[in-house]
């Protein structure tokens, strides 16, 4: 079976498709098929939506000089 990315719309083979669900104390919120290159880039986004700098604050800070 072939479908699309649900980011780029690229058909993927099923062999190569990731899929992405995010739950909420047992209830589905989210899912989406990515191909691998959308897959690499979510994997990417999520690493540095995670990450804490030094100070141990989120990456969402603001610093104004």
């Amino acid at each position: 079976m072939t479908d699309p990315c649900d980011d780029c719309g690229d058909v993927t083979q099923d062999a190569l498709a990731r899929t992405v669900r995010l739950t909420v104390d047992r209830s589905e919120i989210d899912e989406q098929r990515l191909c691998p290159d959308c897959f690499a880039s979510w994997v990417a986004r999520y690493d540095e939506e995670m990450r804490t700098d030094e100070t141990g604050t989120d990456g969402d800070s603001i610093i104004v000089d």
